[in-house]
């Protein structure tokens, strides 16, 4: 019984640690990511470590990318982008952007 209320707990923890670093956002336009073109819409982010994972439904898109904190936490998400070029995203309710990296190839 202590056995399987225990993996109940670490379960959840582990449901509740990966959710944590899941975002929604909005593209407004399409944009590129390392070459990679995404279609405006809505898509879930995920980062784990410097990798960065775009999703809507079965179209997903992975890119290296640099997690960096700020002082002051972002209100909304908030995307910066240079021509169609995706630079990073800002992370509303938190202090966290992700920076994309330039070097390599997006999958999709």
């Amino acid at each position: 019984m202590v056995k399987k209320l225990l993996f109940g707990f670490a379960s959840v923890a582990l449901v509740v640690a990966s959710a944590a670093n899941s975002y929604e956002v909005t593209f407004h336009d399409s944009v590129m990511i390392n070459g990679a073109k995404v279609k405006a819409g809505d898509y879930k982010v995920e980062f784990s470590g410097n990798t960065a994972t775009i999703k809507q439904g079965k179209n997903v898109i992975t890119a290296p990318v640099k997690v960096e904190n700020v002082d002051e936490k972002y209100r909304n998400n908030a995307l910066r982008i240079e021509g169609s070029d995706l630079q990073e995203i800002r992370l509303g309710g938190t202090h966290t952007k992700l920076v994309f990296e330039k070097s390599g190839v997006a999958t999709n």
